[in-house]
């Protein structure tokens, strides 16, 4: 019976180098030993060591791992060669702990500058930005796919969370939009009011806030507020629910998580983004209506009676014609984001700042091609 003791005897035989370690080489009896082994792992040359293990009693990793460090660098080489007697389980233990090491070398920051040090990172940033904006759109249609398929079996649309997502992204959402594009539309109206009145065509100011409201600040105010509220919090719920592996246990009983987490947020955005467009508009309106009331002595009736008769209901079109696709932009990039969230806290803040950037983005990009667009189209 051992009585827990663990020793390490060091001979020299003909050019080799033998540990004879005895006892329980175990977590609890090894913690002597690890400055020697450490010094002969250092000093010594690998392929003299050799390792005598008929004398150890109990052995655990931890003892293999130790043990097994002196001949690590050394492991391509013929093993047998490195041991010497027999026993149940050491020999067997220290071979799969050789087998499973990884050589884990310090990452050495290249802090070198240069052109083509410049050069070679702005390639990698756009290789990434490639790689990440194929994934996207790989997702976008694995949840149009999705979508199609829920659609072609309706009893499977997941009411409660649409309406339970359309409420706390869209109607809670309702204050802050409202009050940015009132502020908006009086900012707009005043800068209007001050340069057109230069000119002595302050009436103007009119037309400017009607068609800078309805036609961009509107849209747009209301998409970088979804963005920056609602898909940030898109993200953080389905990769935290990522972090707990609640996505692995839905796969395992059998629920698509593209059903179940995904579709009803895209729904609930497309659904909710006009809604929230025509309050942003209705509430720039009212801000430039404000402004050319107190400031320019427009009355609210010749206001209103001029935009009805200057600005073209076209231009209430073209704003309510980009808030479903914006709807479906935040809610498809702030979903894979949340997707792809790793098993660290560290990695949840990196995607949902990333959903953040990228929602905005796009959502500049994508307006600046609808201008475009209508421009050739005269709309």
């Amino acid at each position: 019976m051992s009585d827990g003791a663990a020793g390490l005897t060091i001979e020299e035989e003909g050019g080799r180098v033998v540990l004879v370690p005895t006892g329980d080489w175990i977590v609890d009896t090894i913690a002597d030993f690890a400055a020697e082994i450490a010094r002969i792992d250092n000093d010594i040359d690998p392929g003299r060591v050799t390792i005598d293990i008929s004398n150890i009693d109990r052995i655990d990793t931890a003892g293999a791992y130790l043990l097994a460090r002196p001949i690590y660098r050394a492991r391509e080489q013929a093993v047998s060669d490195h041991f010497r007697g027999d026993h149940a389980i050491a020999r067997r233990l220290i071979d799969l702990v050789l087998e499973k090491a990884i050589s884990c070398e310090p990452e050495v920051e290249d802090r070198r500058f240069g052109f083509f040090q410049a050069a070679e990172r702005f390639g990698a940033g756009l290789e990434a930005a490639g790689r990440e904006m194929i994934a996207t759109f790989g997702f976008f249609g694995h949840a149009l796919t999705s979508f199609a398929a829920t659609t072609a079996r309706p009893w499977r649309f997941r009411m409660t969370p649409i309406f339970a997502v359309m409420e706390v992204a869209g109607v809670n959402a309702l204050p802050i939009i409202a009050t940015l594009s009132f502020f908006i539309g009086a900012v707009v109206a005043f800068m209007g009011a001050s340069l057109l009145e230069t000119f002595g065509a302050s009436i103007f100011t009119v037309e400017l806030v009607g068609l800078a409201v309805l036609r961009e600040f509107g849209v747009l105010i209301t998409a970088i507020m979804l963005a920056g509220r609602s898909d940030s919090a898109f993200t953080a719920a389905i990769g935290s629910m990522k972090m707990q592996q609640e996505i692995d246990a839905m796969r395992v009983l059998g629920i698509d998580p593209y059903e179940a987490l995904v579709i009803p947020r895209l729904v609930a955005c497309v659904i909710m983004a006009p809604l929230l467009t025509f309050a942003a508009m209705i509430a720039g309106i009212v801000g430039g209506l404000l402004v050319c009331w107190l400031a320019l002595d427009i009355s609210p009736q010749f206001f209103v009676s001029r935009i009805q008769d200057a600005v073209h209901i076209n231009s209430f079109w073209v704003g309510m014609s980009k808030a479903p696709v914006f709807g479906a932009i935040i809610a498809v990039i702030g979903c894979k984001q949340g997707m792809d969230v790793g098993g660290d806290v560290e990695s949840l803040g990196r995607h949902v700042t990333a959903s953040v950037v990228q929602s905005i983005f796009m959502v500049i990009i994508v307006d600046a091609l609808f201008a475009m667009l209508y421009l050739e189209l005269g709309i």
